[in-house]
Parts: structure tokens; sequence; C-alpha cells
């Protein structure tokens, strides 16, 4: 049975060995992994055919090896199978990246369980096997996934990626035009989606952070190519393509009432992509109308700027669209200098309350009044077929789901092309915008009835500010611009629940813009923000939570917040909030770690309590614990309130049985505590740590890895004489 295992595996490899790539036209990424895995496998397989006959076969420690390198193998020819031109490149490197690394794994052990062996074939000689050891441990390459990763992790964490980075990314991708990034939002959305039906919540976690990302990528790409028009005249935004970013010549409209530049949304729908690249919403049918009113409108402009119309588009082809310049040259934000600071001691903290990303901005009026507001328009240049503008009542946005570590473990297979696109959304969320010179209108006077002398009118002010800072950048920095900030300040001292739940909430929109964070810290926002955490409901703490979070990126307002007085009422929130609330204010206590002076305040606050607390699973909290904890213990009074609250043992636990950042943060922690105090060495030592420490130095990421072994050596080292401090 033994034998006819390890054949089974050398069968694998030569089925794998025989798929090709090179001729696909989607061939790039996949043909890459492709061609890594074959050099793995193919040092491999001659080592498993010489001891096929072999009596060392029959070892159960080969028998593992054999059986989870013919189940990695399996799995990634399924997975390269199934990759198609319209997959989520993303995913699919991070699924690979994650079988290669198992594959290498099981690769490595299995060749050096072969060197302890007796009796080997004579071929199979020690040097051999180290030879073909050494050759999979150096081979050099570029690690899409790890990459990715990384991005992915730094930007939950509120680091958005440079653009240096999100170049790099584009690259090994291949996502350097406007199209390529819209065609992975929407088999983003698309994986989303079955993961949701599926009832995976964790994958619709995960899925949710890279497509944040990948929005991030694609608004810093229309900047870029809005900031290269290469004429010193402003092209209206409603004139240009979506997909092109062009002027348009001939604009259509199509289901979702969205208008695109025929040529660009005919090639998109004929490609299989059977939704709107805009709203994401199911095309239910694929007529496309002329949208004769935004002709003539492009027209007229281009006359009376002196503009020359441009010339008809020929047939594009979708992969090869926009500009192939990145982001090379697009200037960073505001926040990119002071975010590069934060701490990597956490891979997957939620920022789901106040994201920075703005077009998957959480809904934040859970529990806010039913009525619907006027309705708000999107400037789109689209509408029925005779041009005009339509306004619809604004959806509610459903809520960003909460987001723990999580293996991957969605397939999306066996279904059509045609049907992998569709998505179906309510009819409601169709929405179009005037120009803003009419919304900046409706903005002036809510921010003028915010100083009425009347609760309803100055409810009803904060109620639509609140709305309208959802939805748009644009917006926001037009609600800013009017001036409303100050005032919206002014209102969080409101003895009204419902204004300054509105406030508050309104003010974590605006602050999703970087240039209105530093806008909201200069305008002494803090200690009204403290004020709403030590009064308000339930709903305002949380959210008051979330701004102080989104404020703390600029490092200013860091260094403010934890000189105000904030971290006393985020420590209680977190120890007495509800369950969001805590995850807010873990959150928030999370970025202000990272700074040496804080760390101090949130010790002596009490939070170490609440954070071991926090690490019992059924909180649904340990990596925010963690997270936090692990920066607490680079100071000598987190050490000790670890070391009070009886943290060890829970950190050993997390090790153990945590989730992949968890563990990592749990090890980091415990590497503190050991090499600083000999008695929590013991402590470490006597909760049987070393176990759980060997199993994540050799299976953890890159970083537990790292910690792992470095606490192992000093427990060595200290078997050996080597005194520790106190």
């Amino acid at each position: 049975m033994e034998i006819s295992l390890l054949k089974a595996l050398v069968k694998n490899i030569a089925s794998f060995l025989q798929l090709s790539f090179q001729d696909n036209k989607y061939s790039g990424i996949v043909n890459k992994y492709y061609i890594k895995i074959e050099e793995v496998l193919k040092i491999i397989k001659p080592v498993l055919e010489s001891i096929v006959d072999a009596e060392v076969a029959s070892s159960e420690l080969l028998q593992k090896e054999f059986a989870g390198l013919s189940l990695s193998v399996d799995e990634l020819k399924e997975v390269l199978e199934d990759s198609h031109p319209l997959m989520s490149k993303v995913y699919f490197v991070l699924k690979v990246g994650s079988l290669f690394a198992k594959v290498q794994t099981h690769g490595l052990e299995l060749l050096e369980l072969l060197q302890s062996c007796e009796e080997l074939p004579v071929e199979l000689s020690s040097p051999s096997l180290e030879h073909c050891v050494q050759k999979i441990k150096h081979m050099g390459y570029e690690n899409p996934s790890a990459i990715v990763s990384k991005v992915i992790r730094d930007q939950v964490e509120g680091t958005e990626p440079s653009s240096d980075i999100r170049s790099n990314i584009a690259d090994l991708l291949s996502l350097k035009s406007n199209q390529e990034l819209l065609i992975e939002l929407v088999a983003l959305e698309q994986l989303k989606e079955n993961a949701e039906q599926a009832e995976k919540t964790e994958d619709v976690e995960y899925i949710d952070e890279m497509i944040a990302l990948i929005t991030y990528m694609h608004d810093c790409y229309v900047e870029m190519i809005q900031s290269q028009s290469g004429t010193h005249i402003s092209v209206p935004s409603d004139f240009c393509c979506p997909l092109s970013l062009e002027l348009m010549t001939d604009p259509v409209i199509v289901a979702s009432g969205q208008t695109y530049e025929r040529v660009y949304i005919r090639n998109w729908i004929n490609s299989g992509l059977m939704v709107c690249p805009k709203t994401m919403q199911t095309l239910v049918h694929t007529n496309l109308i002329p949208n004769y009113t935004v002709k003539a409108l492009i027209a007229n402009w281009c006359e009376s700027n002196n503009v020359k119309l441009p010339d008809p588009v020929k047939s594009p082809n979708l992969n090869q669209l926009g500009s192939p310049k990145y982001m090379e040259h697009h200037a960073p934000s505001s926040s990119e200098d002071s975010m590069a600071e934060i701490s990597e001691n956490v891979h997957k903290l939620d920022i789901s309350n106040g994201s920075l990303d703005e077009s998957r901005e959480r809904n934040l009026d859970t529990g806010g009044p039913s009525t619907v507001s006027p309705p708000v328009k999107e400037s789109s240049g689209s509408g029925d077929a005779t041009g005009e503008v339509v306004s619809k009542p604004i959806a509610a946005e459903s809520a960003v789901p909460q987001r723990e570590q999580h293996e991957y473990s969605p397939r999306f297979r066996n279904r059509s092309r045609n049907q992998i696109w569709r998505r179906p959304i309510e009819r409601t969320v169709t929405e179009t915008r005037p120009d803003l010179s009419e919304i900046e209108t409706q903005v002036k006077k809510f921010v003028q009835d915010l100083s009425s002398e009347s609760i309803d009118i100055v409810k009803n002010a904060t109620l639509q500010l609140r709305l309208l800072a959802r939805h748009d950048k644009d917006i926001r920095n037009v609600i800013a611009n009017c001036g409303a900030i100050p005032l919206l300040i002014s209102m969080l001292y409101s003895p009204d629940e419902k204004i300054q739940e509105n406030s508050v909430t309104a003010l974590l929109n605006l602050s999703i813009n970087d240039i209105n964070k530093t806008a909201i810290g200069n305008a002494n926002a803090i200690e009204p923000l403290i004020h709403v955490l030590e009064t308000g409901s339930s709903e305002a703490k949380e959210n008051s939570a979330a701004t102080l979070f989104s404020l703390s990126v600029i490092e200013e307002n860091k260094i403010k917040i934890g000189r105000s007085g904030a971290i006393g009422p985020l420590v209680d929130l977190l120890g007495n909030g509800t369950p969001r609330g805590k995850k807010d204010a873990a959150t928030a206590l999370f970025n202000l770690s990272t700074l040496h002076e804080n760390k101090i305040r949130i010790v002596e606050k009490g939070a170490v309590k609440y954070l071991v607390e926090l690490m019992d699973p059924a909180t649904g909290l340990v990596d925010k614990a963690v997270a936090v904890l692990s920066n607490l213990a680079t100071i000598p009074e987190g050490r000790a309130g670890i070391g009070q609250e009886n943290g060890i043992p829970i950190l050993v636990e997390v090790v153990e049985l945590g989730s992949a950042r968890g563990k990592e943060n749990a090890a980091a922690a415990l590497l503190q505590l050991c090499t600083n105090s000999s008695r929590y060495c013991n402590m470490v030592l006597h909760e049987g740590a070393v176990p759980p420490l060997v199993a994540l130095s050799q299976s953890g990421t890159p970083r537990a890895k790292e910690k792992a072994q470095s606490l192992i050596s000093y427990f060595r080292n200290q078997r050996h004489g080597n005194g520790g401090r106190r």
C-alpha cells in the first residue's frame, strides 16, 4: 500500500509536468508559476522514481510527506487548469503561492528524511541529495504572492502602498491598464459573491481586502492618467469614457444607465463581462443606446475650448487598452510618509470602521434613521435615451465584514464563462449625479442649517452631510471646502443623541480623504471626539473610535491623540463596549501603540487586562488583541502587565492554535518577554512552548519563523549556561 502511494505521487507529478500554458493568451502569470513549480518537481521526481522499489519507501514519516506532496500537486494542477483570461490575478497568485510553498516544504522535508535513511539506491548518495536540497532552497525568483500579501497586510494596518510598490504589483500581475484593473475588480466581486453564497465569511473578509487594494490602485491610476492629460484644459470627467479614460466620440448608454465609448463597452461585453464596469451591476441586456445629449455637449465643449474632437476609435484589444505606464509619476498622498512607520507586528488588523478605501466604505448608518434622504445624484454623464440625467433614491450600503486570518477555501469551478461574471444587484442601486456645482449648492444650504436654532433643522443637516460624505471623494472635498468641518466638530457637544451620532459619522466619512485628516486634526477635533467617546451612544462611541484611528494615520495626529487623553476612553471602550466598539478600540489602540510614548499610556490605563481577556477565541478579536500586546511587549511596563494578567499561557496557546498572523505576533511578544526576563522565560518553557515553536519555525510566515527560531536559539543558549536578564 505504501509503495502504491509513492507510485501515485510519481504519476501525479508526471501528469502535472505534461501541462503547458505557453500558448494560452493568459499565459503570463500562469506560465510563470508553472515554470517555478516545474523546476522543483523535476528535481524531486527522479529521486522518487529511484526509491519506488526500495524498502525505505515504507517509512511512516516518508509516507506522510508523500501524501502531503501528492495533495499539494493535485490542488496546484486543478487551480492551474481552472485558470482563464478573466480570473482574478490577485486571488490566483495568493492561492498558488500558498500551494507552491507547501510543495517546497514537503519536497525539502522528503529529501532531508531520505538523507538520514540507510540502504538507499547508489545514485542517491548523501551529497547528491544535499545538492537537490540546496537547489530547491536557493531557487531565485520574484514571489508575487509574498509581495501582494505584504501589501494587503500593510494596507489593512493603514499603510497605503507607495507608487513604486503599486508599479511593481502592476508589472508582476499585468494590471497596467484601466481595463485590466476593472476586470480584476469584477473578478474579485464575483469571488466574493460566491463566498457569500457559500457562507464562507472568512473568505469574504479577505477578498474584501483584495478589493480594497485593487480599488486603491485603480483610483491612483485614474488620477495619474488625468494628471498626464497633456493639456492645460481640464476635460470634464463626465465627457471621458470610464473604460478608456479618453474623451468620448460615440457615447452610448448601457443597461445600468452609465455612458461609455461605444467600441470600448462593446468589446468589454463581447469578452463575456456582463457587468457595468462603473457600478458592477449585472447588465440585463446588451443594447447600446446612443447618448446624443452627451455627444452634443462634448462637441460644444470642444468648440468652446478650441479642442479638436478625437477621431473615432477603432476596435481595441481589451487587455491592451490604456496607458502602458503605471503609477511611477503619481505623487504620494500626504499620509504616505507618516504611514510608513506603522508597525509590522500585525498583519490583519481590521480597519472596517473608518476604512481608508473610499469605494468600499462601510455603512456607517446602522441603527440610524429609517427614513431615506432626498435623492443624491452621481455625476456620470449618463441617463436615458435622450441623455436626460436620472435621479433615483440611494440604496443602503452593506457593512464591510469584519476580518480574521483564514486559509483560502472557496472553489469557483464548473460554470460557463458568461455566467461567471453575473452579479444580481437591486435596481435601486442605479444612481446618477449632476455637476458638482449642484452638490455644492446643497452642501452650502446644509452647512448654513447647522447654525439654525431649530433642533430638527440641525438634525436633518447633519444627517444629509453624513449621507453625502459616504459616497464620493469629490463630494467629501466639497463638504470640507464649504466649511462644514468646524461646525460638525462643534455638534459633537450637542445634547441631542442623533445630532451627535450624525456629526461624528460625517467626520469619519470625511476623514477618509487624506487632506481632510489633517484639516480635522487641525480644527481641534480630538477633544470633542473624546467627549463623544465618554458620553455618546454605542454607535457614536464606535464611530468616534474609528475616526480617531483614521486621524492617527497622520503622525502628528497620532501624537496629539495620545497627549489629549483619548487613550483612557479608548481602553474603557475596549473593555466595556459593544463587540464592534471593542474592535474599533483595538484598531485605534494598535495604531497609537506604534508610537513609543503612547505605549506607556496604554499600559497605565489598564489595557493589558482587557487585551488578555480578548484573546479568548469566542470574542473573535484574538488577532487584534495579540497585535497590540506584541507592540506593548517592547516596553518593560507592557511585559510586566502581560505577566501580571497571566497573559503568557494564552500567548503560548495562540502560538499553538492561533491563526498565522496570531501565531506570528504571539511569538514576537514571547520573544520580548523571554529575552528580557529569565522568570518569564521559565514560565514560557513551563507552559510547553517549545513544540509549537518548533512547528512554527518550520511552517509559519517568514516573520513567525524568524521569531520562533530566535526563541528556540535563546532557550538553547540558556540551557548552556547563559544568564538572562530579570
